[in-house]
């Protein structure tokens, strides 16, 4: 009997100092987990806090996080995505929206235009040029019409052109739609109907009716500067808010 009542003791000792042992490992790993997954697109950023750290801290890419993995599948990388997630990254940028107020952006793309990516985004950053939101499109369930009809500014989505079969230029992480509300993909339809995506966008077809979220000259031009075509200069379709290389 006393041996069982030893035995017992020991075991709740040795249980005790590897629940302690557990416990000190997750508090040494918890920094770095939070770390991950601390940057919360859409938060609001002082200048102050900015202007505390070199600028190119806040403008980083890299290779997909667990967590933004786990987002992405079943959503915008559907589970016959040919794309390596390894050919993808994470990138994390700032932005001004319209009242001039810096913001925590977040986007995929392939890491082939990763670092042109985060240059333009620098520059439009320092010209103050609004973006409305730069979330994941996974957030909208990788539904196109709903991350465009909330003016998201997006990129990586495994999915085919409007319409057609062909996959889109997105598919592969090579192409970023900006303000896609006001700066909508627009084609006339052989019967002259006009057709509009997002549809909400139709307004804005006409490219008269200005806004801030509108893509000037000055933006299409430093897109181009990194080699990037504009769906806005195409024939057939115009696809306004589009630039893919």
């Amino acid at each position: 009997m006393r041996f069982v009542q030893r035995k017992r003791v020991i075991f709740a000792v040795m249980n005790k100092h590897v629940r302690s042992c557990f416990f000190f490992l997750f508090l040494l790993c918890l920094p770095f987990c939070l770390r991950a997954q601390d940057w919360c697109a859409g938060e609001c950023v002082a200048d102050s806090i900015v202007a505390s750290k070199p600028i190119g801290q806040w403008f980083t890419a890299q290779p997909l996080p667990a967590f933004v993995q786990k987002r992405m599948q079943g959503r915008s990388y559907p589970a016959d995505c040919p794309v390596p997630m390894d050919d993808l990254r994470y990138l994390r940028l700032l932005y001004r929206d319209a009242n001039g107020s810096a913001r925590k952006g977040e986007m995929v793309v392939n890491k082939e235009i990763a670092q042109d990516v985060i240059a333009i985004f620098r520059d439009l950053f320092r010209m103050c040029y609004p973006l409305e939101r730069m979330q994941l499109i996974d957030d909208y369930d990788a539904n196109d019409e709903r991350s465009m009809a909330a003016n998201n500014t997006s990129a990586f989505c495994f999915r085919a052109v409007a319409g057609s079969k062909r996959l889109s230029a997105h598919a592969r992480g090579m192409a970023v739609d900006v303000n896609p509300l006001y700066n909508p993909c627009v084609r006339y339809r052989r019967n002259g109907s006009l057709w509009v995506q997002p549809a909400g966008g139709k307004q804005y077809a006409n490219r008269r009716n200005q806004t801030v979220y509108m893509i000037s000259d000055t933006v299409v031009a430093l897109f181009r500067k990194h080699g990037f075509r504009w769906g806005g200069a195409w024939r057939s379709v115009k696809d306004y808010q589009h630039f893919e290389k």
